[in-house]
């Protein structure tokens, strides 16, 4: 920051600071969020069939024309009744064939839909179509009874499915619908019978009961662990209530202003995960930012009798490096909005509104609520003018410091090292999450479906799904002969649209179910406007797409972060330095999860969006303890040169460094609290990084990097000031 630059930030933060305006700043922004909160609720979500689907891919376009299909809002469910010990007895079946038409004429409001044709071919719906009574096993015990109901029986007489049809407008609707079928089973159920519903309809109805009242719990449990953690870091039972009810107010007004905006803008949407993530990026970046302001506040109070004063040169001095990371961060998530996921391109948007937001709260709200109060808020260690500041004492920090700078290469090699050996991990890495291990608590629908797939044909319930606008019965002919489809029919067709619905003999998120949808979309290529889709299908493309978006996304947040730190410290040296510690950080991090995940958790697969946000929030956000080590060593290096002002700037941000790392890892990791495995991963993964950022890279490669270098380290730029005294070596050395 240049000298009339600096002069402008001082007289900015003196006025926002002072005695006759500090009261009105802060009250001020309270009022407007308040009237906000209470006058503007969150944006409304609107759901599409593609929303979560990447855009232009093969089973994108197909539930886009599939959208062209007489529409009755009706989604399947699959109920599969199995028996306890044995087989399935001709009484249990006679009862079980009595429940299923009264179930759909109750469900759809029809009358005797239980025939083996009718709701599937009426739904249109994702895993409408379900085999006729030619084509599911019913030999059975069941005998030919078992068609006529639609009910099929397994060869081995174990278990039993039929189709019910659940007419639904919305997610919520039709997971009260899958809720009572659910009852209404239970209580019918026969003796010695196991009944699950799954199917789309169950599935999703799963997925619903997984986001219900989620975000709640997630901004509760996010709140608590900040509150928690900002007790012990500040030890007072005052200090802590100013900047977490500053943060929290932050979080609801992103919330609303994210939400709004993306509901006014077609090319963004937004999913139940969306609006957790973002409070806790808000909550996590957030307290940081206040963390470092007011440890520097702490500091200046000790130099200065007026708290205004102290506030003032603490704001001017902190809000630099916050500016910094903010902008750095929100570059990074804005990267995002070339992703060709809508749900990615949301949350990349939101996620910058809210850090935007968080960093204008903690900059300008919270330093004038600070003042408000007299130094007592740091009850029982209140700072007092002629304490000893923290950059001047030997703190455990500083002795840290000091052990890196008796030999720094060897702190530098040893560092990059034992980094080398966590990436080990990150070359073994499998991607694609099937849909039975999409949960941490395996759900009723999942159970089901896999149970299902043990007596019937193992990709009955997500077939994959032909939509095209040629003739329907050569699609079929050309489907059926792919090597791994079981059967294929023409489920829905109307205005020169068919679907045609194929069982594959795989099961489903299988290695062979994507190649077998591989095959059908070669045996279909030449055909007009034939797009094939289904779960199958959209996991294929979905990993295409993830990949694409690596493939563009990860080098551009690199340059961004790249820029932004050339531009903050004006020199290239440390700028690349810092670049690759923070994508070193990242890749050790990526591949100590995996063997944690493999190892202790019994993950598989990682899910395939998890690379691409655990990058951009590890790059993003790790780099800013740098930005805050780094900036702070400059400015002490004008007067005590590189490695002097690199040890007392270790010794001044060390301990409010730590503490914001290990707030942000906890934070991060509080994702644990949905039963997602795609959250539980990437939380993980971020906290381990930030903690390998926190303890690791910032404590000591950094450090050793600057020591190592010297002035070098700043080049072309030479921050020492010219009439300060030249030191030969660190004092840690010396002192050590």
């Amino acid at each position: 920051m240049s000298s009339s630059q600096s002069a402008g930030a001082s007289r900015i933060a003196t006025f926002l600071t002072g005695k006759k305006v500090a009261w009105l700043v802060a009250l001020l922004p309270l009022l407007m969020a308040g009237a906000v909160l209470g006058l503007v609720g969150e944006g409304e979500r609107t759901t599409g069939p593609t929303e979560g689907l990447p855009v232009g891919y093969d089973s994108t376009e197909a539930v886009a024309l599939q959208a062209e299909l007489p529409e009755d809002e009706a989604s399947v469910a699959i109920v599969l009744w199995t028996a306890e010990d044995g087989k399935l007895s001709e009484q249990q079946l006679g009862t079980i064939r009595g429940q299923i038409g009264p179930l759909i004429a109750e469900l759809t409001g029809a009358e005797g839909q239980g025939s083996g044709q009718g709701s599937g071919q009426e739904s249109g719906q994702p895993g409408g179509g379900r085999p006729g009574p030619d084509e599911g096993p019913s030999g059975g015990p069941g005998g030919p009874g078992g068609e006529e109901s639609g009910l099929q029986v397994a060869e081995d007489g174990t278990a039993a499915y039929a189709i019910v049809p659940v007419v639904a407008d919305t997610s919520s609707e039709n997971a009260d619908r899958v809720g009572e079928l659910r009852d209404q089973l239970a209580e019918e159920v026969p003796d010695g019978v196991e009944v699950q519903v799954t199917g789309p309809a169950g599935i999703q109805a799963d997925v619903a009961a997984v986001f219900e009242g989620a975000n709640l719990r997630l901004l509760l449990a996010t709140a608590g662990v900040v509150a928690l953690l900002l007790i012990i870091t500040y030890r007072s039972p005052v200090l802590w209530l100013i900047p977490l009810t500053v943060v929290a107010l932050a979080d609801r007004f992103a919330a609303i202003v994210a939400t709004q905006v993306m509901e006014r803008i077609s090319y963004l949407t937004w999913d139940e995960s969306t609006v957790g993530i973002l409070s806790v990026l808000v909550f996590g970046a957030g307290t940081n930012y206040a963390l470092l302001l007011i440890s520097r506040y702490r500091e200046e109070l000790k130099r200065h009798e007026s708290r205004h004063a102290a506030m003032a040169r603490a704001l001017t001095r902190t809000a630099e490096p916050v500016f910094a990371s903010a902008t750095t961060v929100v570059l990074g998530l804005l990267t995002l909005l070339l992703s060709v996921f809508p749900a990615t391109r949301g949350l990349g948007v939101a996620c910058a509104i809210g850090i935007l937001i968080a960093m204008t709260f903690v900059l300008l709200v919270l330093p004038a609520a600070l003042v408000v109060f007299g130094r007592w808020i740091f009850w029982p260690k209140v700072p007092h003018v002629g304490d000893r500041a923290l950059v001047d004492t030997k703190s455990v920090w500083r002795r840290v410091g000091n052990t890196v700078a008796k030999r720094p290469p060897a702190f530098v090699a040893g560092t990059l090292v034992a980094l080398g050996l966590m990436m080990v991990g990150l070359f073994q890495i499998d991607t694609g999450l099937r849909p039975a291990d999409q949960f941490l608590d395996t759900p009723e629908a999942i159970t089901a479906s896999e149970r299902l797939g043990e007596s019937f044909a193992a990709g009955l319930t997500d077939p994959v799904q032909v939509i095209t606008r040629a003739d329907p019965d050569e699609v079929v002919s050309t489907v059926e002969d792919v090597d791994g489809i079981t059967s294929a029919r023409v489920t829905t067709q109307a205005d020169g649209i068919a679907q045609v619905d194929a069982v594959l003999d795989a099961a489903p998120g299988s290695d062979e179910a994507r190649e077998t949808v591989g095959a059908v979309r070669e045996a279909v290529a030449d055909l007009e406007t034939t797009y094939v889709g289904g779960g199958d299908a959209e996991s294929v493309d979905e990993n295409d797409a993830s990949v694409r978006d690596r493939v563009l996304i990860l080098p551009l947040i690199l340059l961004l972060v790249l820029g932004a730190l050339i531009i903050l410290l004006r020199s290239l040296v440390a700028p690349v330095l810092l670049v690759l510690a923070v994508v070193a950080t990242y890749s050790a991090a990526m591949g100590a999860s995996w063997w944690i995940f493999t190892g202790v958790f019994g993950f598989d697969t990682m899910d395939v969006g998890v690379p691409l946000l655990a990058f951009l929030f590890l790059v993003a956000l790790g780099v800013d303890y740098s930005i805050f080590l780094v900036t702070r060593a400059k400015e002490e290096a004008r007067e005590h040169g590189t490695g002097e002002g690199m040890l007392r700037a270790l010794a001044a941000t060390g301990g409010v460094i730590t503490s914001a790392g290990i707030l942000l890892a906890a934070v991060f990791a509080v994702l644990g609290v949905l039963p997602l495995v795609v959250l539980a991963q990437l939380g993980a993964i971020i906290c381990l990084g930030v903690l390998l950022d926190t303890l690791v890279v910032r404590t000591v490669l950094v450090p050793s990097l600057a020591l190592t270098l010297g002035d070098t380290f700043w080049w072309p730029r030479k921050v020492r000031d010219p009439q300060a005294p030249v030191d030969a070596q660190p004092k840690a050395t010396v002192e050590a």
